[in-house]
C-alpha cells in the first residue's frame, strides 16, 4: 500500500512539474506530513525525480514553442550560481529549520498569490 501512495505523490509532483508549477511544492509536504519521510530527505527525493521531469518537459515546452531564451538565461545562470552555494551550505541545517523554512516560503507563495488575485479582481469590478 505504501508503494502506491509513494506513486501517487510522484504522479501529482511529475504532473505539476510538468506544468511549470513546481512539483517540490506539493511533493515535499506530501513526503513530510503524509508519508512521515524526513525533510532532508524529502528534499534529496525532489532534487532527484526533477532533474528527469524538467528535462522531458523542457523538451516538450521548447517543441511548442513556449521557452524565451532571452528570458531564460539571466534566470538560469543567477539560479545555477544559487543552488550551488545552498547545497553546499544546506548539510549544515537542522531538519527542523528547513522544513520551517520551506513552509513559511509556501505561505508567503499563497498569501502573495491571494493578494494579487483579489487585486486583479477589484480592478476588474468583480
Amino acid at each position: 500500500m505504501e508503494i502506491i501512495v509513494f506513486a501517487l505523490i510522484g504522479a501529482l509532483g511529475g504532473t505539476l512539474g510538468g506544468m511549470g508549477m513546481g512539483g517540490g511544492s506539493a511533493l515535499i509536504p506530501m513526503l513530510t506530513l503524509i508519508m512521515g519521510v524526513e525533510q532532508k530527505t524529502a528534499q534529496l527525493i525532489n532534487l532527484a525525480s526533477f532533474i528527469p521531469v524538467a528535462v522531458v518537459s523542457l523538451i516538450n515546452h521548447f517543441k511548442n514553442k513556449l521557452v524565451s531564451v532571452k528570458t531564460a538565461v539571466p534566470i538560469i545562470i543567477p539560479a545555477l550560481f544559487c543552488s550551488t552555494l545552498t547545497s553546499l551550505f544546506v548539510k549544515n541545517f537542522d531538519g527542523r529549520f528547513l522544513k520551517t523554512s520551506f513552509g513559511l516560503f509556501l505561505l508567503a507563495i499563497g498569501v502573495f498569490g491571494l493578494i494579487k488575485t483579489l487585486k486583479k479582481r477589484n480592478k476588474n469590478g468583480g
